[in-house]
């Protein structure tokens, strides 16, 4: 790419970067959780179809989904929850194509008051955008549009067309991006600005969801020694759940790019739920797992060690008779490793060493990527790489706002220097 082009390019970024952090203040402020994306997938379709892109809107099917082997198995209906598409395409396709990914919905803010303010709002504080999705990742999806328009407001026009995609289902089943890929929506590229403090995801893990059910025996507590109580046992079956996750961890000397970490597997018990009454011994509960996998590991894999374990577990440490019944409620995905050497990764280490000034930094995360949708079903090299955030699902969560303006001026470099461009 010709310097002063790759110089109007960033002045263009800067020139509109206080509307692009307007826009993303106000997508912020669209709580866009779990079948609740519809306001802000408006606004995106909105900002879409303004900048003259073709447009798509449709429901997800879990029907047709779950034919799928990369489909997460979903408890809620997919009845108004949609993803949003627009295209851009050019007179003349000369260049390579490419994805800007991006998902709108947002894990639950927890207790509003453990908030420093309402996680809804979205001032600027310090040089951080605050709010709940504002890292993860709403400043990256309106990046992907900002970084289009200084590519056409330096005067040059992509040569290839490109998808802006705005996903739901990211946080728990993965399927919007996977309906997105069905549709037919492929490309040379996939960038997935995830926060990623300003570095690539090299390889990330797996993830499978599911819920336990532990049976037991209800009595009064006067003879509570009579009776088995669930909430307890489901206890002793997380324990066993734990040799699973101690033994895969074990394991990681055998697993590329997961060497060096300490526990790269990681088993979270998210939610307790058991009992009827306060003076009954309680005759049920359900935990639900998030258990993370390595590359390379089919779901099907893990799935099958998870349930063998809970099957082992006929007793509690009292002797007590146990039943744990495991049901996949979520994810089913498998990890993936981004490959070192392709062209897609070359071109945007050199758009990020221009506007950093630093060499592009890999690095493993022990978490779940929509990346693996592109990379394992569409052979597509799906480049995960984001600004600065802190405390992403967690409380007063907010990114750098100076991070997200370099990684809108990378992405908009990438677009030029991968689509290729033409004057006007």
């Amino acid at each position: 790419m010709h310097a002063d082009d790759a110089r109007r390019i960033c002045d263009a970024v800067d020139a509109a970067f206080d509307a692009q952090l307007e826009l993303t203040a106000e997508l912020v402020r669209h709580p866009s959780l779990r079948t609740r994306e519809g306001s802000a997938q408006d606004l995106l379709y909105a900002e879409m179809e303004r900048r003259g892109l073709t447009m798509d809107r449709w429901e997800l099917d879990a029907a047709q989904l779950s034919e799928h082997v990369g489909y997460g198995p979903s408890t809620v209906s997919y009845e108004g929850v949609t993803n949003v598409v627009g295209t851009y395409r050019p007179t003349e396709h000369t260049g390579r194509s490419l994805i800007l990914n991006g998902h709108v919905d947002v894990v639950p803010e927890g207790p509003e008051e453990a908030w420093s303010r309402s996680p809804w709002d979205a001032p600027v504080i310090d040089g951080w955008l605050h709010g709940r999705g504002s890292g993860d990742m709403k400043a990256g999806l309106v990046a992907n549009l900002f970084a289009f328009d200084a590519v056409r407001a330096a005067g040059l026009s992509p040569a290839a067309p490109i998808h802006f995609q705005s996903v739901v289902e990211e946080e728990c089943t993965g399927n919007g991006s996977l309906s997105a890929l069905m549709r037919g929506y492929t490309a040379d590229a996939v960038v997935i600005p995830e926060p990623e403090e300003d570095m690539l995801v090299r390889a990330n893990t797996g993830v499978i969801w599911f819920t336990v059910r532990v049976a037991g025996v209800p009595t009064h507590p006067r003879e509570m020694s009579s009776g088995f109580n669930a909430i307890d046992a489901a206890h002793h079956v997380m324990g066993e759940l734990r040799r699973v996750e101690e033994r895969w961890n074990a394991e990681r000397g055998s697993h590329r790019h997961f060497e060096d970490l300490d526990h790269p597997i990681n088993f979270n018990l998210g939610t307790i739920r058991g009992g009827d009454w306060p003076s009954s011994v309680p005759a049920w509960c359900e935990i639900e797992v998030r258990a993370a996998l390595y590359p390379g590991v089919t779901a099907d894999q893990a799935w099958e060690e998870l349930t063998g374990a809970l099957e082992s577990v006929t007793s509690d440490a009292q002797g007590h008779p146990v039943s744990a019944v495991a049901t996949r409620t979520g994810f089913y995905a498998e990890g993936y490793v981004l490959e070192e050497g392709g062209e897609a990764e070359a071109v945007l280490a050199r758009s990020h060493e221009r506007v950093f000034g630093s060499e592009l930094r890999s690095f493993t995360t022990p978490g779940y990527l929509d990346g693996r949708v592109f990379t394992l079903y569409g052979d597509i090299p799906t480049l995960v790489y984001g600004p600065v955030s802190e405390a992403i699902h967690g409380f007063d969560e907010r990114v750098e706002v100076e991070s997200v303006r370099r990684i809108t001026k990378s992405i908009a470099l990438f677009i030029a220097d991968w689509c290729g461009t033409t004057q006007g």
